[in-house]
C-alpha cells in the first residue's frame, strides 16, 4: 500500500486556509511574547513565518472555527456532525512504516539535545505558571498494551526536558496512568505537534473504548501512518510536524502546575500533577509548530471551543438516536467553551418527545448544563430563531426542567467546590399536535399561484377565500381593486368572515 505522508500534513492545510483567507500570513519577525495577542479575538488563524529570536514557524487557531473544520474534511458546516458521526462508525487501521520514511523523523534529537526551550513557545495568558505547548495529541498504551489512548492535553514548560503535564480531570491517561503508577513504573508517552484537524476531532470524539488510532483513521477516511518512537515502543503518526517523546515517573501527583486560562474562559488553579520527562523531539526539516487558542474573552473563536462543541454535539446526537423518533440537529454555541449550552431540533412524533431529548441530553457524556429543545422549523445555528423561541414558545411553569445531583466538570466554576452539579432543560416547542393552527403558522411573504382569471364574485362562490386567493382569482398584481369590491360587498350584506380570516359570499 502507497501511504502520502503529505496528505494530511498541518503545513499543508495551514497552506490552503491561508489561499483561502481563513489564515493570516505574518513574514515579519514576531517576539514570542506577542503572538498571544495577535491570536486573541482573531476569527482567523495566524501563521507566523518568522516566530522569535530563531525564526521558527509557528501557526495558531487553525482550527478555531466550525468553517475550518467542516473544511477539513471537505464538507459544508451544517453537514459537519453528520459527517463526523458517520466517519467514526467507519473505523480505518492504521499502518506502520519505516523510520526512514517517516517525514517526523527526518530530525532526531536525543538525550542533551533535546531542548524543550528550544521549541517556539510562548506564554498564552497573563498569570499562566509558564509557556505551555498547548496543541498537542498524546499518545499511550492501555495498561494491557491492546490499544493505543489518544487525547488532548497540554505541557507547561518546567525546564529544558521537563514539564507539567494536568491529570486531574478524569480522563483515560489519567486511568493509564494510575494503574501504572501504581505499580511503581513509568508511563511512555508521546505528544504530536503539529496535526491535521480530523485527527483532533478523533481524539476528542466520545465514543465506547477503542484503538483511537483506527478513529483517526475513520476520520480521515484512510490509514493513518504510524512509526516507531525513536525511544519507547510507541507508535505516532508519521507525518505529524513533532513528535515529542518521553515518559510520566513513578512518583504520581506531586508537583504544582498552573494556574492556566482554560477552556471556560477562566483561570484554571495551581494544581499538583506529575512531571512529564523529555527522552527525543523528533520533527520534519521544515516543521511548523502548532499553537492552540483556549482561554481569554473571546471563547467562540477559540481551537478548543470549537473542537470541544463538536463533541458535545456528537455525545448529545448519540444519546437522541435512543430517547426520540426523529432528531432533527444538535448544535453547541462554542462561546461558552463548547460544551454547556446544547440546543436541540426535532420533530415530535408523539407527546414527551421534547421532555425526552431534554432527559437524553442530562444523562449524556456530553455533561451539557443547559439544554434548549425546539421545532424542526428552528434553526438552531441561527441566535435570533432561538431567541424567538424562548420569547414566545416558553412558559417556565410549564416547560421548564430542572434536576440536580449530575456529574459535574471540575473547571466549571460555579460549582463553587461541589462535586456534583445541576441541569436545566428548557421546553421550546409548540404545544404537541397544533403547528398546523393559524396561532402557531409563521407569517411569510405571500407568494401568488398562476390561475384562471375570474371575478371576486365567482371566486367566493366557490368557496371560501383569503385575500390573497381573491387576488390570485382575479389575476390582481395590486389587490386595491380587490377591497373595493368587497366594500360593495360589505354594503350589500353579502359578505361574512369566517374564524380564520377567510371571506365568504352569502
Amino acid at each position: 500500500m502507497t501511504i502520502d505522508t503529505e496528505k494530511f500534513r498541518f503545513r499543508r492545510f495551514v497552506e490552503e486556509m491561508a489561499k483561502n483567507g481563513d489564515v493570516e500570513v505574518i513574514e515579519s519577525r514576531t517576539p514570542l511574547a506577542a503572538v498571544a495577542d495577535r491570536l486573541e479575538g482573531n476569527p482567523n488563524g495566524t501563521w507566523f513565518r518568522n516566530a522569535g529570536p530563531d525564526g521558527q514557524e509557528l501557526a495558531g487557531n487553525v482550527m478555531g472555527s466550525r468553517s475550518r473544520l467542516a473544511a477539513s474534511l471537505g464538507v459544508e458546516e451544517r453537514d459537519l456532525l453528520s459527517e463526523v458521526i458517520t466517519r467514526l462508525r467507519t473505523p480505518i487501521n492504521p499502518v506502520e512504516i519505516d523510520a526512514e520514511d517517516a517525514p517526523v523523523q527526518q530530525v532526531v534529537l536525543r538525550d542533551n539535545e533535546a531542548d524543550l526551550t528550544e521549541l517556539p513557545v510562548h506564554l498564552q495568558h497573563g498569570e499562566d505558571g509558564a509557556p505551555y505547548i498547548s496543541a498537542t495529541l498524546d499518545f499511550s498504551l492501555s495498561p494491557d498494551g491492546g490499544r493505543t489512548n489518544v487525547g488532548m492535553r497540554r505541557l507547561m514548560l518546567r525546564g529544558r526536558q521537563d514539564a507539567g503535564i494536568d491529570l486531574n480531570a478524569p480522563s483515560d491517561l489519567r486511568a493509564i496512568y494510575g494503574s501504572t503508577q501504581g505499580n511503581g513504573d513509568r508511563l511512555p508517552v508521546a505528544f504530536a505537534v503539529g496535526f491535521h484537524p480530523a485527527d483532533a476531532i478523533a481524539a476528542l470524539s466520545m465514543t465506547p473504548p477503542a484503538d483511537e488510532l483506527a478513529l483517526m483513521g475513520g476520520l480521515r477516511g484512510e490509514p493513518v501512518p504510524l512509526v516507531k518512537c525513536a525511544t519507547s515502543d510507541l507508535r505516532v503518526p508519521a507525518d505529524a510536524e513533532y513528535i515529542i517523546e518521553g515518559y510520566l515517573d513513578a512518583e504520581g501527583w506531586t508537583e504544582p502546575e498552573g494556574p492556566y486560562g482554560e477552556y471556560v474562559g477562566y483561570y484554571g488553579r495551581l494544581k499538583q500533577n506529575p512531571v512529564f520527562h523529555l527522552t527525543a523531539i523528533t520533527h520534519r526539516e521544515d516543521a511548523v509548530f502548532q499553537t492552540a487558542t483556549i482561554g481569554g474573552r473571546n471563547m467562540a473563536t477559540t481551537d478548543t471551543a470549537q473542537l470541544c462543541a463538536l463533541r458535545t454535539e456528537q455525545a448529545v446526537w448519540t444519546a437522541l438516536e435512543n430517547a426520540v423518533r426523529e432528531p432533527v440537529a444538535v448544535y453547541c454555541p462554542p462561546a461558552t467553551g463548547g460544551m454547556y449550552n446544547i440546543r436541540i431540533a426535532l420533530n415530535q412524533r408523539m407527546p414527551g418527545e421534547a421532555r425526552n431529548a431534554i432527559a437524553a441530553a442530562f444523562g449524556s457524556t456530553a455533561d451539557t448544563k443547559h439544554v434548549f429543545v425546539v421545532d424542526s422549523d428552528i434553526d438552531v445555528f441561527d441566535d435570533a430563531q432561538m431567541e424567538w423561541a424562548l420569547g414566545t414558545r416558553f412558559q417556565s411553569h410549564r416547560d421548564f426542567v430542572s434536576s440536580s445531583g449530575y456529574r459535574a466538570v471540575p473547571l466549571d466554576p460555579s460549582l463553587e467546590g461541589e462535586r456534583a452539579g445541576s441541569k436545566a432543560g428548557f421546553d421550546l416547542t409548540r404545544p404537541f399536535g397544533r403547528a398546523g393552527d393559524q396561532e402557531w403558522k409563521v407569517p411569510d411573504p405571500p407568494v401568488f399561484r398562476q390561475r384562471p382569471h375570474m371575478s371576486v364574485e365567482d371566486a367566493l362562490k366557490d368557496g371560501p377565500k383569503y385575500f390573497r386567493e381573491l387576488m390570485e382569482a382575479a389575476g390582481s398584481d395590486d389587490g386595491r381593486e380587490i377591497v373595493r369590491q368587497l366594500e360593495e360587498y360589505y354594503a350589500a350584506g353579502r359578505i361574512k368572515r369566517l374564524e380564520d380570516g377567510r371571506y365568504a359570499i352569502e
